[in-house]
């Protein structure tokens, strides 16, 4: 099975895999180049003090040291006034899918002992982008205008696929999304929307949705890939009421900016 260049994730300890992964979803040959792509906008329109003074003392963010982080290194660096920003549907991970994973997890570690369990799980609607702090509550009420009408769906994410970030510093194990695709694009096209209107990199054009369980630093696509995939997908399909288990209720999308999260229900 092919491998494909990842999206993005999020928890308040993982902001790194966020980025890293919000650089890697198109299949390989698709190029996986996104719709749209941006520096900042050149020319702030007037931000309301009642914005401003929300943000007053916030910290933003810590030094770069890949020491601490298990050897990974933020896809962009980290500077001071920016934050790193993703959309993303949450995954919440429920005892018996936790009960999967530790089957999934040891056995991909056979192959690759690095890998690791994500610390959060989600699927992405976005690339992680870069915004000035005062522009995070404009950005997050677009989206939220965005989602309002916006209907709740069932998806199921059960065929085990490899991917990596664009740059390849990176390799996740993750669950793609077999049904539910097309919902998951009308999200995107809506988010691509707000990305469009604050000149920000919108999503790819071939996305693959998916929810990672495990990374590692490097590329391990040919460790992974072949006998490994296989088997992995046998353990999910054999794994207890897996069908069930897997099909999972989209009920909000959420958006991380920094240390800040904003949620959005869908109707």
């Amino acid at each position: 099975m092919s491998v494909a260049p990842l999206v993005g994730y999020s928890s308040s300890g993982s902001e790194d895999e966020a980025e890293a992964e919000a650089g890697a979803q198109a299949l390989p040959g698709t190029g996986c180049r996104p719709r749209g792509r941006s520096p900042l906008p050149s020319q702030r329109l007037p931000v309301p003090d009642s914005v401003l003074h929300m943000f007053a003392g916030i910290e933003e963010g810590p030094e770069d040291d890949s020491a601490k982080h298990g050897g990974r290194v933020r896809t962009f660096p980290h500077e001071r006034g920016n934050w790193a920003t993703h959309v993303y549907i949450p995954y919440e991970a429920g005892e018996e899918f936790l009960d999967l994973l530790d089957e999934v997890l040891p056995h991909a570690q056979k192959y690759v002992p690095r890998l690791v369990r994500m610390e959060a799980f989600h699927l992405s609607l976005s690339q992680s982008v870069v915004l000035r702090h005062h522009w995070i509550l404009p950005f997050v009420q677009a989206l939220k205008d965005r989602m309002a009408s916006r209907q709740r769906f069932c998806f199921t994410a059960n065929r085990v696929k490899i991917y990596t970030n664009q740059e390849k510093t990176r390799t996740f194990v993750g669950l793609e999304v077999t049904s539910g695709h097309a919902q998951f694009l009308d999200l995107v096209s809506e988010v691509d929307r707000v990305m469009e209107d604050f000149d920000l990199t919108t999503f790819y054009q071939d996305p693959s949705f998916h929810v990672s369980l495990a990374w590692c630093v490097g590329d391990a696509r040919l460790q992974l890939e072949g006998q490994c995939l296989k088997e992995l997908q046998e353990l999910v399909d054999q794994f207890e009421d897996s069908e069930m288990l897997l099909r999972v209720h989209a009920e909000q999308v959420r958006c991380k900016s920094g240390n800040k999260f904003f949620s959005m229900p869908l109707k």
